[in-house]
């Protein structure tokens, strides 16, 4: 079974890693370790959000929905 991916996690996962780069205190290794799980998160929050904009889209289609208009602020 495929764990699901969690994008907020994903989100705060990865700001945690900008924090700890942008320390300066890592080693060339570590910093390696980190960019590199760094850009697999990237990569799985950008599929979540490929996928979440496919379902909206599906979904308007499904209902419909053919124009786009800006949300009022009243």
């Amino acid at each position: 079974m495929t764990k699901r991916f969690d994008f907020n996690k994903g989100l705060v996962d990865l700001e945690e890693i900008v924090k700890t780069m942008e320390s300066g205190d890592l080693s060339l290794e570590d910093s390696l370790a980190y960019f590199s799980k760094g850009v697999e998160l990237t990569k799985s929050c950008q599929l979540a959000l490929d996928k979440a904009s496919q379902k909206i889209s599906k979904l308007t289609e499904q209902d419909g929905f053919t124009s786009e208009a800006p949300l009022n602020d009243s």
